[in-house]
């Protein structure tokens, strides 16, 4: 595909949307969740600025290359069609060398400023996500969501190390809260772009198992973290506000999916946009506890 001319602030927005903005900035707010956590409220500026720019090199790496091997399918698919590549407004080539740039970037400036621990588990978080989800696993089995939610659950555990130093017991909860939300998040969105999928090849879990399987796992998930999200006060990280606040968040997101299962409506947005609620509350009110703590 023959790249198209742009003037220079074009084709530098063209770029910007390769990176994803709006999952870069999902990825630094959880990351600057686990590092006030793994500080315990002391943060240092300099510290904060280095974790958070190399994290989200790497999240913005990750994302430009992910597009580079999907862009045959984002053609396909009426959600991605519009994006730079399959629009022929970023040469593909040029794509993979500013990924790769960032990942290298990433590397250096938490490996250099930070600490080498938070610099692998970014570089996991990544191959993760491009390696293992998008290159391997996407085009071949549903299993993918679940394997490619470590990346998404890594960026609150590079922030942790970062502030703490050390990779722990609370690190590790962490990581569970987030990867244990991540599937049923992304199927409740999938089931609404089940033909886009379908399309385009990508057997996700709606279009691989249909409707019903799908609605159970989400509802086995949502269920496996509400005795999850309790882990950290009964761990002693937050206390008696989370503990509420998580209790009352998971029943209620239990009982939204459970709804939803008996439910003849094949998607819902609401519950998608509930499952952002509930992660975004869930960690404000564990930083917020830990004040008080």
């Amino acid at each position: 595909m023959v790249e198209k001319t742009l003037s220079y602030t074009s084709t530098l927005k063209e770029y910007l949307i390769l990176t994803k903005p709006g999952i870069v900035t999902l990825v630094l707010i959880t990351t600057l969740g686990g590092m006030y956590i793994g500080s315990k409220g002391n943060l240092e500026p300099s510290l904060v600025l280095w974790t958070l720019l190399g994290t989200g090199l790497a999240a913005a790496g990750s994302a430009v290359i992910n597009m580079f091997f999907d862009r045959d399918v984002d053609t396909l698919m009426e959600r991605t069609s519009s994006r730079p590549l399959p629009r022929g407004t970023v040469n593909p080539k040029s794509a993979l060398v500013f990924g790769l740039f960032l990942l290298g970037a990433s590397f250096l400036s938490l490996y250099l400023m930070v600490n080498p621990i938070a610099a692998v588990l970014a570089m996991i978080a990544s191959f993760s996500y491009v390696v293992l989800y998008t290159m391997l696993l996407k085009r071949r089995t549903p299993i993918a969501t679940e394997v490619g939610g470590i990346s998404g659950a890594l960026p609150p555990v590079i922030g942790y190390v970062a502030g703490s130093g050390t990779l722990d017991m609370n690190a590790f909860v962490l990581f569970l809260i987030m990867f244990m939300w991540q599937p049923p998040h992304f199927w409740v969105l999938a089931l609404k772009y089940r033909d886009d999928y379908a399309r385009a090849g990508i057997p996700t879990l709606p279009v691989a198992r249909g409707v019903f399987i799908t609605k159970v796992k989400t509802l086995i998930y949502t269920v496996s973290l509400l005795p999850l999200s309790i882990v950290p006060y009964a761990i002693g990280m937050t206390g008696e506000l989370y503990f509420v606040t998580a209790l009352v968040l998971s029943i209620a997101y239990t009982a939204y999916t459970l709804k939803f299962l008996f439910s003849k409506k094949e998607e819902s947005m609401k519950l998608f946009f509930f499952s952002i609620f509930y992660i975004a509350v869930l960690f404000s009110v564990m930083v917020i506890d830990l004040v008080k703590t």
